[in-house]
């Protein structure tokens, strides 16, 4: 309709017009199989800690955190490639505009840091500690999004989240206090590795949420991972000779597991169920993770469970989870506001 033509009166009608019946919801199954989704993804990512362990104890191959990091990437960086190839096609099909160079190169840089810094620093502290203990240290990011929200990008702090912060790092606190009398010094530097991770994983969230809505979720992951694998490889080759790459077939298998059973395929499995089931119930079945996690160190690994462990972890989830559950409820109330 031309702006300067002004818009058809109604017309009256001779009958009462019936409302129309809202659309119908989802059906059981398809919400059902959001819940499955979200309990795979979070089962595979839980699987993470256990084969880098595995990886590290292979008696045929003396592997290191910069050559196992650069094996994952090597087998991942082409799934990611052909996934970015057909974001662009379908731009293009589309006839959308690419991105521009500038958020294009922001992201090659904010993936270095949440995909290659917090996964070297991650893979570097498994050396360490045990496969519990770094799940449960990683898990803290989310606190720390919103810690590093506010001293750098301007976001308002709440009392629940420092409460939060507060009851999961005194749970760190009881575990890390047993482990340091075990390991001492490797314990130490173990969790600051994994301390290191959780912090760049957190600013990572933060700087890549405004690019993510330039470029879009899929293109996005595909160009961090890009310059992740870039800081990888490059890591590798400046540190090691590329003999390194060639490892025994377990390890080799092992890094095929690392790159496509706790990386790529969780990825997909977790933005599936965002696409059945609500934010919050995704969030709060992740928070299963670090027990699978654990569960699996204790039957795979042998890693031993005692009674201040479970002290630990129960604080760790209770601080994690009730933050979680109280921001998704806020968010809820302030969309009805």
């Amino acid at each position: 309709m031309p702006l300067d033509q002004p818009p058809t009166p109604p017309q009256p009608s001779t009958a009462a017009t019936a409302p129309a019946p809202p659309p119908p919801g989802p059906s059981q199954g398809y919400v059902r199989m959001g819940y499955l989704f979200a309990l795979v993804g979070a089962l595979l990512f839980s699987t993470k800690a256990i084969v880098i362990k595995l990886a590290y104890a292979d008696p045929t191959s003396a592997v290191d955190a910069v050559t196992l990091l650069a094996l994952r990437m090597m087998m991942a960086l082409p799934i990611y490639l052909i996934i970015g190839g057909l974001a662009v096609r379908e731009r293009k099909r589309s006839g959308q505009a690419l991105p521009p160079r500038g958020p294009v190169i922001k992201a090659l840089f904010v993936g270095l840091l949440g995909y290659w810094f917090a996964s070297y620093t991650d893979f570097a502290g498994l050396q360490y500690i045990s496969a519990q203990f770094e799940r449960l240290i990683l898990f803290t990011y989310p606190l720390f999004v919103v810690l590093l929200g506010a001293m750098f990008f301007g976001q308002k702090i709440q009392v629940r989240a420092v409460l939060a912060i507060l009851v999961s790092y005194v749970g760190l606190a009881v575990i890390f206090s047993e482990k340091l009398g075990e390991g001492g010094n490797d314990v130490a530097l173990g969790a600051a590795l994994i301390l290191g991770a959780a912090i760049a994983f957190a600013l990572y969230q933060l700087l890549a949420k405004p690019l993510i809505a330039k470029i879009g979720p899929a293109l996005f992951t595909c160009i961090a991972m890009s310059g992740a694998a870039l800081g990888a490889l490059i890591q590798f080759f400046l540190t090691h000779p590329v003999s390194d790459l060639v490892v025994g077939q377990r390890v080799l298998l092992l890094s095929l597991m690392i790159a496509i059973g706790a990386t790529v395929l969780p990825s997909f499995f977790l933005n599936a169920a965002l696409h059945r089931i609500s934010a919050q119930a995704n969030a709060t079945i992740g928070t299963l993770s670090p027990v699978m996690t654990i569960a699996l160190a204790v039957a795979i690994l042998g890693e031993p469970l005692t009674v201040v462990d479970v002290l630990g972890t129960a604080l760790v989830l209770a601080g994690v989870g009730w933050f979680t559950l109280a921001d998704q409820a806020a968010a809820r109330r302030r969309a009805r506001t």
